[in-house]
């Protein structure tokens, strides 16, 4: 029994280290491997161990074999998720600032070489669904579902009305584009929300 409780614990400590140096929430983790949180918690405390074929796709997953997870390992440095995230968002921020950057640069040129043109704000307004997309980048590599769905959100709706404010400032009027906006949300919804993790059912360890 004090042999198992040991395993657990090696195996427990394993996955948290491969976790981390995944750059994965423990919620992400069970995403993938169809699993709860609480299953991934549990584990890592060292309170059970993953049946063997939860072992098989760990050990698929971080790349490793079945032998690295039941055996000790030296404790590489991880960094903190606090710290990660700091720098996750810095880097988000940066972005999204480097595309309003473009922006004013836009503006200010077409100020210069050609004051007279109309309508020069539109530039800011274009801004808008860029930085959508850069943030859904991020969201996608890093795995922050609910970021990506509300990227995703702001990306269709802003889209919509630079469509619509171009179209304005050139005399025409089309409002009713904005209904497309309705079944593209609807899918965004359908193919985007974790569905699955909302009504996760927790497996019997």
């Amino acid at each position: 029994m004090e042999e198992q409780d040991a395993l657990a614990v090696i195996i427990g400590k394993n996955i948290t280290r491969l976790r981390r140096l995944s750059n994965m929430t423990q919620s992400e983790l069970a995403e993938k491997i169809n699993y709860s949180d609480k299953s991934v918690s549990k584990w890592e405390q060292g309170n059970g161990i993953p049946e063997v074929r939860i072992l098989l796709q760990l050990a698929e997953l971080f790349n490793v074999s079945v032998d690295d997870l039941l055996h000790e390992h030296k404790e590489a440095p991880v960094m903190p998720g606090n710290t990660r995230l700091k720098r996750r968002i810095i880097i988000s921020l940066l972005s999204v600032g480097l595309c309003w950057l473009v922006a004013v640069v836009a503006f200010v040129f077409i100020g210069i070489i050609g004051p007279q043109v109309p309508h020069k704000w539109l530039s800011f307004v274009y801004a808008v669904p860029v930085s959508a997309i850069v943030v859904l980048v991020f969201a996608c590599i890093w795995h922050y579902r609910w970021v990506r769905i509300s990227a995703i959100t702001v990306l269709i709706w802003t889209v919509l009305a630079c469509v619509y404010l171009t179209a304005h400032v050139l005399g025409a009027e089309i409002a009713l584009i904005f209904l497309i906006g309705v079944p593209l949300q609807i899918l965004a919804l359908i193919f985007f929300v974790p569905w699955k993790s909302l009504h996760l059912n927790v497996p019997k360890d």
